[in-house]
């Protein structure tokens, strides 16, 4: 895992750079404090400046070489405890731990918990049993310097789990965003591509048939085919164009609506099947509209390949909360076409279910085939 994906959103804004000036700068002030601690020797300052350095001044590189840092950060400071010079109660070997604990990778083997409880029990321990005698001096020292190692280690444990934890699922929300994406570019594709290929498929049988017998008709039908081809391919051709370059919403042609439902009745007319249409909605919420209308050429589609030649009635009304769709035909109420069964009424139902709606689809008992919808919207 990247050292950016572990760094807190604060720290994320400063370039790395930056952050290795605030720990020199941070580093020379904690040398000059530790030069001013009081001391119980009779050492001199030149004697403690060496080891006062060697404990401070190396926490400025301690994000290029964490782990070196720590371990010359941690010998100046037991030096400087063995020596009864001013100690630092092993803060600096602490704060080089931390950024050891969060860079480094997760060691099974290291009772990570385990450690964060003893220390913090050391710790409180300590705090309320106070100062100890001379002869315990050394070992008290000893043994509060390692809890607070140990709550060092502890705590840059916790924040790194919590912070990859935060990147796992900024992840997994990406994927799922990815993984969204491609269902609905899967539906416009389908969109795009189902109802004129059906238009065709009709268009070419016909041609077919009447091809010896009735010549102009099977001319016109080629030239229902030549156009509907046409318009087909340009719409693929925009939308791979947008995909392969990465286009935004903003490069697409605008979405369909309920306006252009005329038109969808009219191609369907050009393969057999007379549309009905029965508006009575206002105006509706662009991706109600959207949706509305894809529900809308699915099933008029669905017609136009397993019934044509017939009759299909269309009604779409909103009261403002809530869209209903029926789509109805006379046709056999079965698949005359040959092929497979299609993603056509799983689309459909994706749509509908995405706002929580209902969807029914299926033959009726007079004859035909029926496709009921209906969800919520916010107006």
């Amino acid at each position: 895992m990247e050292d950016s994906e572990l760094r807190s959103p604060f720290l994320r804004r400063l370039s790395r750079r930056r952050l290795i000036g605030l720990d020199a700068g941070g580093a020379v002030l904690y040398a000059f404090a530790l030069l001013l601690l009081p001391r119980d020797t009779a050492a001199s300052a030149a004697a403690v400046a060496p080891l006062a350095a060697a404990t401070a001044l190396p926490l400025a590189v301690r994000r290029l070489w964490p782990v070196p840092v720590f371990l010359v950060v941690l010998s100046a400071s037991a030096v400087t405890l063995l020596l009864g010079l001013p100690w630092d109660s092993f803060a600096g070997a602490a704060f080089a731990l931390y950024l050891v604990a969060i860079t480094r990778g997760r060691r099974r083997w290291i009772p990570t918990p385990l450690i964060g409880a003893v220390s913090g029990v050391v710790i409180v321990g300590g705090a309320i049993a106070g100062p100890a005698d001379r002869h315990a001096e050394f070992a008290g020292r000893l043994l509060m310097g390692l809890a607070v190692l140990g709550a060092s280690w502890a705590l840059g444990r916790v924040v790194r789990e919590r912070r990859a934890d935060t990147a796992r699922s900024a992840r997994q929300l990406a994927d799922r965003a990815v993984a969204d994406e491609r269902l609905r570019i899967a539906r416009e594709l389908h969109d795009v591509v189902a109802h004129s290929m059906s238009l065709i498929a009709v268009k070419a049988g016909v041609a077919v048939h009447v091809a010896e017998a009735r010549p102009q008709e099977a001319l016109d039908a080629l030239r229902v085919i030549e156009t509907t081809s046409r318009g087909s391919l340009a719409e693929m051709r925009h939308l791979l164009g947008v995909l392969r370059t990465g286009g935004t919403d903003a490069d697409l042609a605008p979405s369909p609506g309920l306006a252009d439902l005329t038109g969808l009745a009219e191609r369907a007319a050009m393969a057999g099947v007379h549309v009905d249409l029965e508006v009575d909605t206002g105006e509706l919420p662009e991706g109600v509209a959207l949706s509305a209308y894809r529900i809308v050429q699915e099933a008029v589609t669905n017609v136009v390949k397993h019934a044509a030649p017939a009759r299909c009635r269309v009604r779409l009304k909103a009261d403002g909360l809530r869209v209903r769709i029926d789509v109805t035909d006379d046709g056999p109420g079965m698949r005359v076409l040959p092929g497979g069964d299609g993603h056509g009424l799983i689309g459909m139902r994706e749509r509908v279910m995405m706002y929580g709606g209902d969807f029914t689809a299926g033959p009726r008992p007079d004859g035909g085939f029926a496709v009921s919808a209906a969800f919520p919207y916010e107006p």
